[in-house]
Protein backbone atom coordinates (compact mmCIF):
# COMPACT_ATOMS: atom_id res chain seq x y z
CA UNK A 1 0.00 0.00 0.00
CA UNK A 2 1.75 3.55 -0.78
CA UNK A 3 1.78 6.30 1.93
CA UNK A 4 -0.74 8.37 0.09
CA UNK A 5 -3.87 5.78 1.01
CA UNK A 6 -2.59 5.04 4.23
CA UNK A 7 -5.12 6.37 6.85
CA UNK A 8 -3.86 9.40 9.04
CA UNK A 9 -5.16 9.77 12.22
CA UNK A 10 -5.30 13.54 11.54
CA UNK A 11 -6.11 16.08 8.36
CA UNK A 12 -4.25 18.97 7.22
CA UNK A 13 -7.10 21.24 6.28
CA UNK A 14 -5.40 24.40 4.55
CA UNK A 15 -2.93 27.03 5.08
CA UNK A 16 -3.19 29.27 8.62
CA UNK A 17 0.39 31.09 7.74
CA UNK A 18 2.82 32.07 5.43
CA UNK A 19 5.95 33.71 6.90
CA UNK A 20 7.73 36.29 5.46
CA UNK A 21 11.31 37.10 7.02
CA UNK A 22 13.93 40.39 6.21
CA UNK A 23 16.25 42.33 8.42
CA UNK A 24 13.95 45.43 8.26
CA UNK A 25 10.18 44.63 9.16
CA UNK A 26 9.08 48.32 8.17
CA UNK A 27 10.20 47.35 4.58
CA UNK A 28 7.71 44.73 4.79
CA UNK A 29 5.04 46.65 6.54
CA UNK A 30 5.25 49.06 3.30
CA UNK A 31 4.48 46.57 0.72
CA UNK A 32 1.91 44.02 3.08
CA UNK A 33 -0.22 46.55 4.55
CA UNK A 34 0.15 50.16 3.35
CA UNK A 35 0.45 48.61 -0.17
CA UNK A 36 -2.44 45.81 0.08
CA UNK A 37 -4.45 46.33 2.93
CA UNK A 38 -3.59 43.84 5.07
CA UNK A 39 -4.92 44.52 8.99
CA UNK A 40 -2.52 43.87 11.79
CA UNK A 41 -4.27 42.05 14.51
CA UNK A 42 -1.28 42.05 16.70
CA UNK A 43 2.51 41.74 17.58
CA UNK A 44 4.75 39.01 19.02
CA UNK A 45 8.11 39.69 20.44
CA UNK A 46 10.21 36.68 21.57
CA UNK A 47 14.12 36.59 22.68
CA UNK A 48 13.66 32.26 22.77
CA UNK A 49 12.30 32.51 19.22
CA UNK A 50 14.89 36.04 18.09
CA UNK A 51 11.48 37.31 16.51
CA UNK A 52 9.62 40.44 16.35
CA UNK A 53 6.39 39.08 14.05
CA UNK A 54 3.53 41.88 13.10
CA UNK A 55 0.45 39.30 12.68
CA UNK A 56 -1.79 40.32 9.58
CA UNK A 57 -4.14 38.91 8.11
CA UNK A 58 -6.59 38.27 4.82
CA UNK A 59 -9.64 36.94 4.67
CA UNK A 60 -12.43 36.12 7.22
CA UNK A 61 -13.70 33.48 9.50
CA UNK A 62 -12.26 30.19 8.26
CA UNK A 63 -10.84 31.30 4.94
CA UNK A 64 -8.90 34.01 7.25
CA UNK A 65 -4.77 33.44 7.08
CA UNK A 66 -1.72 35.16 8.47
CA UNK A 67 0.49 36.57 6.87
CA UNK A 68 3.01 37.13 9.68
CA UNK A 69 6.32 39.63 9.02
CA UNK A 70 9.19 38.87 11.39
CA UNK A 71 12.62 40.27 11.69
CA UNK A 72 15.22 39.48 14.34
CA UNK A 73 15.92 40.61 17.50
CA UNK A 74 19.52 40.12 16.94
CA UNK A 75 20.52 39.23 13.36
CA UNK A 76 23.60 37.46 14.99
CA UNK A 77 21.32 35.10 16.43
CA UNK A 78 19.57 32.07 15.99
CA UNK A 79 17.18 31.09 14.89
CA UNK A 80 17.72 33.57 11.87
CA UNK A 81 13.88 34.81 10.81
CA UNK A 82 15.58 36.53 8.34
CA UNK A 83 17.94 34.51 6.63
CA UNK A 84 15.17 32.99 3.99
CA UNK A 85 12.39 35.47 2.98
CA UNK A 86 10.19 33.07 3.24
CA UNK A 87 10.32 31.66 6.47
CA UNK A 88 7.63 29.10 7.05
CA UNK A 89 4.59 28.28 6.00
CA UNK A 90 1.81 27.12 8.60
CA UNK A 91 -0.91 24.18 7.89
CA UNK A 92 -3.87 23.89 10.03
CA UNK A 93 -4.44 20.36 11.31
CA UNK A 94 -7.44 18.90 12.82
CA UNK A 95 -5.28 16.55 15.46
CA UNK A 96 -1.59 17.84 16.39
CA UNK A 97 -0.59 15.74 18.80
CA UNK A 98 -1.75 12.67 16.70
CA UNK A 99 -0.02 14.26 13.66
CA UNK A 100 2.94 14.66 15.70
CA UNK A 101 3.17 10.87 17.09
CA UNK A 102 2.05 9.53 13.28
CA UNK A 103 4.79 11.48 12.22
CA UNK A 104 7.37 11.28 13.83
CA UNK A 105 7.13 7.05 14.06
CA UNK A 106 7.28 7.01 10.23
CA UNK A 107 10.60 9.33 10.49
CA UNK A 108 9.36 12.86 9.99
CA UNK A 109 11.95 14.99 11.43
CA UNK A 110 10.91 17.90 13.81
CA UNK A 111 12.44 21.25 15.63
CA UNK A 112 13.46 20.85 18.95
CA UNK A 113 10.97 22.75 21.07
CA UNK A 114 8.02 20.59 20.43
CA UNK A 115 4.41 21.38 20.96
CA UNK A 116 3.96 24.89 22.47
CA UNK A 117 2.04 27.85 22.48
CA UNK A 118 2.61 30.25 18.99
CA UNK A 119 2.04 33.76 18.06
CA UNK A 120 -1.57 33.61 17.71
CA UNK A 121 -2.29 31.55 20.67
CA UNK A 122 -2.75 28.35 18.68
CA UNK A 123 -0.89 24.80 19.65
CA UNK A 124 1.98 24.86 17.09
CA UNK A 125 5.33 22.91 16.28
CA UNK A 126 7.77 22.77 13.53
CA UNK A 127 8.95 20.30 10.87
CA UNK A 128 12.60 20.82 10.59
CA UNK A 129 13.49 21.59 6.84
CA UNK A 130 16.53 19.21 6.79
CA UNK A 131 16.34 15.42 7.46
CA UNK A 132 18.98 13.39 8.95
CA UNK A 133 20.02 9.81 9.61
CA UNK A 134 17.69 8.94 12.64
CA UNK A 135 14.67 10.77 10.43
CA UNK A 136 15.01 11.04 7.07
CA UNK A 137 12.10 13.14 5.64
CA UNK A 138 11.96 17.15 6.95
CA UNK A 139 11.38 19.97 4.76
CA UNK A 140 13.59 19.75 2.01
CA UNK A 141 15.20 23.69 2.90
CA UNK A 142 11.55 24.61 4.01
CA UNK A 143 10.44 25.02 7.52
CA UNK A 144 7.15 24.03 7.89
CA UNK A 145 4.66 24.86 10.84
CA UNK A 146 1.73 22.25 11.85
CA UNK A 147 -0.91 24.74 13.60
CA UNK A 148 -3.61 23.32 16.03
CA UNK A 149 -7.00 24.46 14.30
CA UNK A 150 -9.54 25.52 16.54
CA UNK A 151 -13.27 24.22 16.19
CA UNK A 152 -14.81 26.53 13.95
CA UNK A 153 -11.59 26.31 11.23
CA UNK A 154 -11.70 22.23 11.96
CA UNK A 155 -15.78 22.61 11.09
CA UNK A 156 -15.68 24.60 8.06
CA UNK A 157 -12.49 23.13 6.39
CA UNK A 158 -13.08 19.37 7.97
Amino acid sequence: MSESVIKRPFRVLGIQQVAIGGPDKQRLRKLWIDMLGLEVTGNFVSERENVDEDICVMGRGAMRVEIDLMQPLDPEKKPAVHAMPLNHIGLWVDDLPKAVEWLTSRGVRFAPGGVRKGAAGHDICFLHPRANEEFPIAGEGVLVELVQAPSEVIAALG
